[in-house]
């Protein structure tokens, strides 16, 4: 019996097989124009090519163009705060920040396993929105356009924040002296891991360093637990929540975000979650409205 069965299903297992090899030869982000790519080629192992491009292009090229306009909203606001989410976060933390007292608890002046872990629930955001959309696609296709809708109504009503508050992370103002010395863990272990920048799209943006509050990595956590929780009814789907409680202790510990950002970021992807019918349901009409309009010419 023949595992393939056509010449396209050959060529997704090599695409993909390909792919995999770059990856562990020259890791890099797995960027969402790049996950693109490798899941393009699983699709075609299973005859899905055509119909998994049909939802993913719209859902990436839509994270891609938020990204752009990310890299943008720094030039619009030259005004960034260091202070207040520090300020919050001491008030919390009873005098001193949270970054601090866990950089003094687990940081060792060199990588640990743990440092790893934390780095690659990082990276996650760059991979579980793509991967639960396919699981969402499969088991629940008729809730698929309100996912797409609310992670693109998250990812935007960041991008207003980014403009309207731009706000330096921990670890810059450390480097600029508004706040008590602690180590940038991400640039370590960056350099323990060996990755690089291979070449994307995705890449080619150009980043907002002042892109802190709301924190997205811990947006897009919480998002994803809501939506498996709310979504799938499976006993051990609370399970989930580890998830993005390790993303909120993982980029505060390495001086990604404060605590501040973590929590309004939760904030942001509970207000997507419940605003996105609504604005799902007026797109829908005004598609309705405008068929109507060019029937009737």
């Amino acid at each position: 019996m023949k595992l393939y069965k056509s010449p396209w299903q050959i060529v997704g297992a090599l695409g993909a097989l390909v792919c995999l090899v770059i990856f562990i030869r020259h890791p890099s982000f797995p960027t969402p124009d790049k996950l693109l790519i490798f899941m393009t080629f699983v699709a075609m192992m299973f005859n899905q090519a055509q119909e998994a491009l049909k939802r993913l292009v719209p859902f990436v090229g839509l994270l891609v163009v938020y990204e752009s306009f990310r890299g943008l909203s720094a030039h619009l606001n030259s005004h960034v705060h260091f202070t207040f989410m520090a300020n919050f976060d001491k008030v919390i933390g009873f005098g001193q920040l949270p970054t601090v007292r866990l950089q003094q608890w687990l940081w060792q002046g060199h990588v640990q396993w743990y440092d790893f872990l934390f780095y690659i629930i990082y990276m996650l955001h760059f991979v579980l929105p793509l991967a639960l959309a396919i699981v969402v696609w499969k088991k629940r296709d008729k809730l698929y356009w309100r996912y797409m809708t609310t992670f693109i109504v998250l990812s935007f009503g960041g991008f207003l924040t980014y403009v309207l508050y731009p706000a330096a992370p921990p670890w810059m103002a450390s480097d600029q002296d508004f706040i008590h010395p602690i180590a940038h863990i991400s640039g370590y272990v960056w350099g323990a891991l060996g990755i690089q920048d291979f070449p994307s799209v995705y890449n080619k943006i150009s980043p907002n360093l002042v892109a802190a509050v709301p924190s997205l990595h811990a947006a897009y956590a919480t998002l994803i637990a809501i939506f498996v929780i709310k979504w799938f009814n499976n006993r051990y789907r609370w399970l989930v929540l580890i998830y993005p409680f390790l993303m909120y202790l993982g980029t505060i510990y390495m001086g990604e975000h404060y605590l501040f950002d973590a929590l309004l970021g939760s904030l942001y992807a509970a207000a997507a979650y419940l605003v996105s019918p609504w604005i799902l349901k007026q797109v829908e009409q005004g598609g309705r409205r405008l068929k109507q309009w060019v029937a009737a010419k």
